[in-house]
């Protein structure tokens, strides 16, 4: 599933932004009901946003892809310093994502810089993005990954579970658990029963959650 295999196609969401479709997938990167919007409810509104008085956090994201949600958390004002770690298997090109319209959406006149770097920087060790934002992406399927970290919040935005089930079985929970800081929080736009019910005999408590629009809820996860 190289993108020369996944072969993503731009395509605009209904805010105006851009999503990547990979047709062979039946697959969004993000949602075709708003894109930037989705990320900015799901990822920063309902985890983000819960940290803005902790000086420094420990950020996981499962599936880096178009790179929207760390860009707009290097450019969120409220968050404090971020140790950005995202997991990828299938890296997209910078010819591809260079094309994708969110720092222009984004109304920051650092986005485009902080985009370009995120995409840019090697692989596998941290690179200082944006002041406080260090990211360190990690060619890895989450299976793989191993860290001594304790993580404060995860983003979970691996591809749905038609298309990636082995994203969402018991032992994903269960390891990104042990992963966890305690009182860490991880947040995912998806919403299924039986993902909400693998969580919690993982040991999480599980928040439904108003979702972003089009969708009507997601899952906050924070482990006790």
């Amino acid at each position: 599933m190289e993108e020369d295999k996944l072969k993503p196609e731009i395509i605009e969401s209904a805010d105006g932004s851009h999503t990547l479709r990979v047709e062979s997938l039946n697959e969004n990167y993000h949602s075709h009901k708003g894109a930037l919007t989705e990320s900015l409810h799901v990822f920063l509104k309902m985890g983000l946003a819960l940290f803005s008085e902790k000086e420094s956090i420990q950020l996981l994201e499962v599936g880096f892809g178009t790179g929207l949600n760390a860009m707009l958390t290097a450019i969120d004002k409220d968050r404090k310093h971020v140790h950005y770690t995202s997991l990828e298997t299938y890296p997209l090109s910078w010819e591809m994502v260079s094309k994708l319209n969110y720092a222009k959406l984004s109304n920051d006149s650092k986005a485009e810089s902080v985009f370009e770097k995120m995409h840019t920087a090697p692989w596998g060790e941290f690179a200082e993005i944006a002041e406080g934002f260090s990211l360190r992406k990690v060619k890895s399927s989450l299976q793989e990954f191993q860290s001594d970290t304790q993580f404060d919040l995860v983003y979970y935005d691996a591809f749905a579970p038609h298309a990636q089930p082995e994203l969402w079985e018991p032992v994903i929970w269960q390891k990104l658990f042990e992963m966890m800081s305690v009182g860490g929080v991880l947040v995912t736009y998806c919403a299924k029963g039986q993902v909400r019910r693998d969580m919690q005999a993982a040991g999480f408590k599980v928040e439904r959650l108003q979702g972003p629009p089009g969708k009507r809820e997601m899952i906050r996860a924070t482990k006790p």
